[in-house]
This record gives C-alpha cells, sequence and structure tokens, in this order.
C-alpha cells in the first residue's frame, strides 16, 4: 500500500492539546472544543511523532523500529493518521 498522505506537509499536532498519561492510556484533551480523546499506546506514539518533522514514511519507519517489526505498518499508519485527523488532533 502506498502512503496515503504522500506530497502532503508532514502531520502535525494541532494547538491547544493537553496530553496526560493515566495507566496505559494516553488521554487528549482539547480545550478549544472542550472534548476528550482516549488513546491506546501506539496511536499516542503516532501523534508525538506528528510535529511536523516526520514524514509518513518517517512515522511508518520509526513505529516499526520501536516494536522490531520486519515490515513497516504503512496501511495500520495511514488508518491511525486519518483517525487522528478525523478527530481534529492532527492536520
Amino acid at each position: 500500500m502506498e502512503d496515503e498522505h504522500n506530497g502532503e506537509d508532514p502531520p502535525r499536532r494541532v494547538a491547544g492539546l493537553e496530553v496526560h498519561i493515566v495507566d496505559e492510556q494516553v488521554i487528549v484533551y482539547e480545550a478549544n472544543s472542550d472534548r476528550i480523546h482516549f488513546l491506546n499506546p501506539t496511536a499516542a506514539m503516532v501523534l508525538e511523532l506528528c510535529n511536523g518533522q516526520h514524514s509518513v514514511t518517517e512515522i511508518t519507519g520509526l513505529v516499526a523500529e520501536m516494536y522490531a517489526l520486519a515490515d513497516a505498518p504503512l496501511r495500520e499508519i495511514n488508518d491511525a493518521l486519518s483517525q487522528l485527523k478525523a478527530a481534529g488532533l492532527i492536520r
């Protein structure tokens, strides 16, 4: 599967997010919309890497490295990015 976000600027978290770690979940609070999001550790890692400095391909490679995966999880990362974008957490 190709990088669905190819050609776009590197993904970046939106401003104003408050991130809190509680047990094994990451809670993200959006003050602007008064919304709370619950992320698993992998989604939280992807969100953390969305700093405008990493392309989708780089994020995929970093996740593969962190989890010692033989194959880069491009489809899964694209899905995670799409969900984070739909939730309004990245642009």
